[in-house]
């Protein structure tokens, strides 16, 4: 009986606490402002490299998946990007790049990355693969958290990055290294998608009953917890493996896979999670829509209970429909989704397209 009356006490969030909640409804339904990509690969970028002791071409191949911040006024997006057009998908080195705009569509790129691998203690998880697919929230007292996936070529792994002003980052390494006695730090893990909630106009990192919380994961998601962002602790089953508080379903867009998007939001109707589901390639695939397609949609977590699903959509709400979101290195087709910020009084989603560029996508 304690147990359980622990489970509604650790899970019970007071109304109160989120005086300010974003509406579902305004983020139901996206159009695409624009039909080419807002960034694209740029080969004149150029930075020096201290572990291969050369200057390189850092975003020479392909730019996408970015995660996305408003600050003064201004979107922020963190691009993934990779420097070796003549390696095949996956084998280039990925670095998290930074790029600006004032209206949330045009952007310019800063010269060099700002995440990327080196020589620090952290260089066997990043390296040679690199720093991939960032998400990037706010927390209450200014800063700013980045996790992304660290890929040295045999395990992806969920990592932490935490900075002061968008450009300098500190990294704390893999997000599991500590839970459990380091259970978790060598199975794969990816697509973090921490809890925020709507504070003066903004995304804030919530915390919720004194932690911090990220849905998490590919093949499924998970919940998991922290108290300083750096070490975060997976939500157990009985059996002491991952519980799953999603999984994907046969004869839907999501067959495949179920990869938590941008930022988990607090909203009227619960904690929305924007999630990129991938089509299956078999007899388990959605027919509407192409094999190994990736599409996008929403799934609504009951704000008493971070794992119980309230609502999820049936069909995907973003889909690959133009050239560049089917031209690239993944040809099946990809609107893939990191980032979303609240933009002078809009909802801006920005997403990967086909491994290769990157698009955004407005809510009506």
């Amino acid at each position: 009986m304690n147990k359980i009356f622990y489970w509604i006490g650790f899970f019970f969030l007071p109304f109160a606490a989120f005086a300010q909640k974003a509406k579902l409804a305004d983020l139901s339904t996206f159009y695409k402002p624009v039909t080419t990509p807002i960034l694209k690969a740029d080969s004149s970028l150029v930075f020096y490299d201290s572990l291969k002791k050369k200057k390189v071409h850092w975003q020479k191949a392909d730019v996408f998946n970015p995660g996305a911040i408003v600050k003064n006024g201004k979107v922020y997006l963190f691009t993934r990007s990779e420097d070796n057009p003549v390696a095949i998908l996956g084998g280039r080195t990925s670095r998290i790049g930074i790029a600006v705009s004032t209206d949330g569509i045009h952007f310019k790129n800063f010269p060099a990355p700002v995440l990327y691998p080196d020589n620090s203690k952290f260089k066997p998880y990043d390296y040679p693969g690199g720093c991939e697919d960032p998400r990037v929230v706010e927390t209450a007292d200014g800063r700013y958290v980045m996790a992304y996936t660290s890929w040295n070529y045999d395990v992806p792994r969920l990592s932490i990055a935490i900075s002061k002003d968008l450009f300098h980052w500190k990294k704390k390494g893999p997000a599991f290294a500590a839970a459990y006695n380091g259970k978790f730090l060598n199975i794969a893990s990816k697509s973090a998608s921490m809890v925020t909630t709507m504070k003066n106009g903004r995304p804030i990192l919530a915390k919720i009953d004194g932690k911090y919380w990220m849905y998490w994961g590919e093949y499924f998601v998970n919940l998991a917890w922290s108290v300083n962002l750096a070490d975060w602790n997976p939500l157990l089953d009985e059996a002491g493996g991952l519980r799953k508080a999603m999984i994907t379903r046969p004869g839907k867009f999501d067959s495949d896979l179920t990869e938590c998007g941008p930022p988990a939001l607090v909203t009227d109707k619960g904690i929305l999670l924007i999630y990129n589901g991938k089509n299956a390639t078999n007899e388990k695939a959605d027919t509407s829509l192409p094999k190994g397609t990736y599409s996008v949609g929403e799934v609504v977590f009951d704000i008493k209970n971070m794992e119980k699903i309230i609502y999820r959509t049936d069909t995907c709400l973003l889909k690959p429909s133009l050239p560049h979101e089917i031209t690239g290195q993944y040809k099946a087709g990809t609107t893939f989704a990191e980032g979303l910020v609240y933009f002078k009084g809009k909802w801006y989603l920005y997403y990967g397209t086909a491994d290769s560029f990157i698009g955004v996508a407005i809510a009506k």
